[in-house]
């Protein structure tokens, strides 16, 4: 993700949570265990981080221990408008909130 422009970060999470989703419940984890490159944005590893931990708990599992790093000091809408931002104010996993990523979870439905 480092390099990449908005669009492409879009996508290539996309591509990430397809594959998450597809792979079995048992070796998923393993995707999540390793520390991600840093992207030269601290909103995206910051968002990278909430989606670490939202993932592990949809599996029952805890976050990996490089998550508990990531918190932004100012709330980020990846989707901002009016209507992205309720809907993410409201909808926003745990996760997400917790870090002051606020994504509705609808967004993350690829997994």
């Amino acid at each position: 993700m480092a390099r990449s422009d908005e669009s492409r970060r879009w996508r290539l999470l996309a591509e990430f949570l397809e594959d998450y989703r597809w792979e079995p419940a048992g070796t998923r984890f393993a995707l999540l265990e390793a520390e991600p490159v840093p992207t030269g944005d601290e909103r995206w590893d910051v968002f990278l981080a909430a989606l670490a931990e939202h993932l592990a708990a949809k599996d029952g599992r805890g976050a990996p221990p490089w998550v508990d790093r990531r918190s932004l000091r100012q709330l980020w809408f990846p989707f901002n408008t009016p209507a992205a931002r309720v809907d993410a104010i409201v909808h926003a996993p745990a996760a997400f909130r917790r870090r002051g990523v606020y994504v509705a979870a609808h967004e993350l439905d690829v997994a």
